[in-house]
């Protein structure tokens, strides 16, 4: 009778035991997954795409490593990799299915379709949609027709979560490796929540003047995240921006409108400028296919380098110049600027 007892009451501690651990597993899980995405990275290396143009505009394509001299804060940096121009990417095709682009859906798909037959054929894509949530449509995958087939299932109306899909894209660009990293986005870049936040700022502004000068687009937390996130993969982003995003649609207008549109489209053009990319700004919807085919091009023309800094300075979260020289004479190279060293 003692040993069936005690065997009792090891049974039942045992047992309380295991449920306890899988509670707290559970509990793990469930956090987890309540948890925004978040890119991660504990590498200290800069990661770079560079165009390269001559001084006709040209793309120059056929340039070496050895062509290329790196700087960050005027000092020389050692280039430890470097991929060509005709290297693949894997870039994620975030498309805006608020309400906002309702009118435009058409042509919208039209162009995203003429967008994926100028990529090369081993670039993987995935496919965004955005409104109040953040939907894959497609995982990455370099099947033309699977990222077809995503394009014409794209639908949606309702706010507009631009950021949070970016921090998103940005997450699942974190797990494509080493290949070369791109986001092209189409949106009217009016971001629900940010657009909440401007209006608050303006409120008291009595001109668009004043209004638009109360709102500080650069200090947002939400396009300082994505930028962060940007730099540490050495992503870079193109947004077209959409007609919706023109103000001049909706004269008259409040001041409290012209400090939202003029902040959506300072924060377009940073996320762009901040990441090597370029603004693409739609103003016709039949220029739409067109501008997409120009951004698909352009990828085509992108070197990659990467550099470990030689700054011995700890991350403190100041900026960091970058500058980036080719050897021949008639050539220019663009990219990022710089980075936070966060």
């Amino acid at each position: 009778m003692t040993f069936f007892n005690t065997f009792r009451d090891n049974s039942r501690r045992i047992a309380c035991a295991l449920a306890a651990a899988l509670c707290l597993a559970a509990g793990a899980r469930a956090q987890s997954q309540d948890e925004p995405d978040v890119v991660r990275t504990s590498t200290s290396l800069v990661i770079l795409n560079v165009g390269v143009a001559d001084r006709k505009g040209q793309a120059v394509t056929n340039l070496t490593q050895g062509d290329f001299a790196v700087y960050e804060d005027g000092v020389r940096q050692s280039v430890v990799s470097f991929e060509p121009a005709a290297a693949p990417f894997s870039l994620v095709l975030l498309l805006d299915m608020s309400g906002s682009t309702i009118n435009f859906r058409p042509t919208l798909k039209q162009s995203a379709l003429r967008f994926i037959d100028a990529l090369g054929p081993e670039d993987r894509v995935q496919v965004i949609a955005f409104n109040d949530k953040v939907q894959t449509l497609q995982p990455f995958t370099a099947d033309r027709r699977k990222i077809a087939f995503a394009i014409n299932e794209a639908k949606g109306r309702g706010n507009t979560g631009l950021y949070k899909a970016l921090g998103h894209s940005l997450a699942e660009l974190s797990k494509e490796g080493k290949r070369r990293k791109a986001v092209v986005v189409l949106t009217d870049g009016l971001d629900t929540d940010e657009r909440v936040l401007d209006g608050r700022t303006s409120a008291q502004a009595q001109t668009g003047d004043e209004a638009v000068a109360s709102v500080k687009p650069d200090q947002s937390a939400a396009l300082r995240s994505v930028l962060d996130a940007a730099d540490r993969l050495g992503v870079t982003i193109y947004p077209l921006a959409l007609p919706s995003a023109d103000p001049k649609k909706l004269l008259p207008f409040t001041p409290q409108q012209s400090a939202i549109y003029a902040s959506a489209r300072t924060r377009m053009q940073a996320l762009a400028d901040r990441t090597g990319g370029r603004l693409h700004e739609i103003r016709r919807l039949e220029d739409m296919g067109r501008l997409y085919a120009e951004v698909a091009a352009e990828m085509r023309t992108l070197y990659s380098l990467v550099y470990q800094s030689s700054n011995a300075r700890a991350r403190d979260g100041k900026w960091r110049a970058i500058t980036v020289e080719v050897s021949r004479a008639d050539a220019i190279a663009r990219s990022r600027p710089g980075y936070y060293a966060r």
